[in-house]
């Protein structure tokens, strides 16, 4: 679940750069298909965190 979570937080990052045009051409292309995302990259940002701590909570031994 730690895997899944840094790339929850690696896509969110991307999502975020691309609503603010920082990634050029590439930027229309995420945004066209992640247009949600691209708009609110809390939304998976959020979900990094939640995949974190489940991933905690089923660790703990």
């Amino acid at each position: 679940m730690y895997f899944a979570a840094g790339v929850l937080l690696v896509l969110s990052g991307i999502f975020y750069a691309a609503g603010h045009h920082e990634l050029g051409s590439y930027s229309s292309s995420v945004c066209r298909y992640g247009g949600v995302f691209c708009d609110n990259p809390v939304i998976v940002l959020v979900g990094a965190g939640l995949a974190a701590v489940w991933g905690a909570f089923v660790s703990v031994k």
